[in-house]
């Protein structure tokens, strides 16, 4: 039922959070961070890392400073994803949740806080979420899986320079398919938006691979053709 008109109505912060990791097989896919709800409404369930909006706090410290207090995360991409302001997203007051999304490296998320009331989970097989927060992550999934055939939010997930195989990994575990690696390799070098470093991979036995890194200036808006996988056509 809708909530009555003098019902109160609250501002929260909440954010998405994506980093690749291992699953049991040790092929790299996307993981996200859930906490444990220690009080009403839907205690018990687990839930997005968030907290209610002070009226002193800007939106995205507030995102910043929760997202550290409970997983101890301090990402440098974090992006406003959309707000969700359904009437009935809580079932004791009516709350508009603006919701973050942040990209973090491997090696940070194995830094992350961790303990009984944290929890990493694959983000495409969620268990039920408190509130919405299955929706929420939902749409972010969909948002990244967008961003990533035209823009450069792939290098979120990587350090600095990179190799090409490094690069694909990434696409492949946020479009969830395999790339064929001579068409990546092809498509990205002609994408323009990468640039050999000169280096090469330390430690790699027989050949090294090159090393490369995005180009500073490069072209966001411009919609690419989506790369093809390797599964063979109908």
């Amino acid at each position: 039922m809708p909530h009555e008109l003098d019902a109160p109505m609250r501002l929260a912060v909440s954010t998405v959070i994506f980093a690749l990791r291992p699953d049991a097989s040790g092929r790299a896919v996307l993981w996200t961070p859930l906490v444990r709800r220690t009080r009403e409404p839907q205690l018990g369930l687990w839930a997005l890392p968030g907290g209610w909006l002070p009226v002193n706090e800007e939106l995205e410290v507030a995102a910043a400073r929760t997202l550290r207090a409970t997983t101890g995360l301090a990402p440098k991409y974090l992006e406003q994803l959309y707000t969700f302001g359904e009437v009935d997203r809580s079932p004791d007051a009516r709350v508009i949740s603006v919701v973050y999304w942040a990209l973090v490296q491997s090696d940070e998320a194995a830094r992350a806080t961790a303990g009984p009331n944290v929890r990493w989970v694959p983000a495409d097989t969620l268990p039920g979420l408190a509130f919405d927060h299955n929706r929420i992550v939902e749409y972010a999934l969909w948002r990244l899986r967008t961003k990533v055939e035209y823009t450069e939010i792939a290098h979120a997930f990587l350090g600095e320079t990179f190799t090409l195989a490094e690069l694909r990994e990434v696409y492949e575990a946020v479009l969830q398919r395999p790339l064929d690696p001579a068409n990546f390799r092809r498509t990205m070098i002609a994408s323009g938006r990468l640039r050999e470093t000169g280096e090469l991979l330390a430690g790699a036995a027989h050949r090294p691979p090159k090393l490369y890194r995005y180009v500073a200036a490069a072209r966001t808006g411009e919609v690419r053709e989506p790369f093809q996988s390797e599964r063979p056509a109908s």
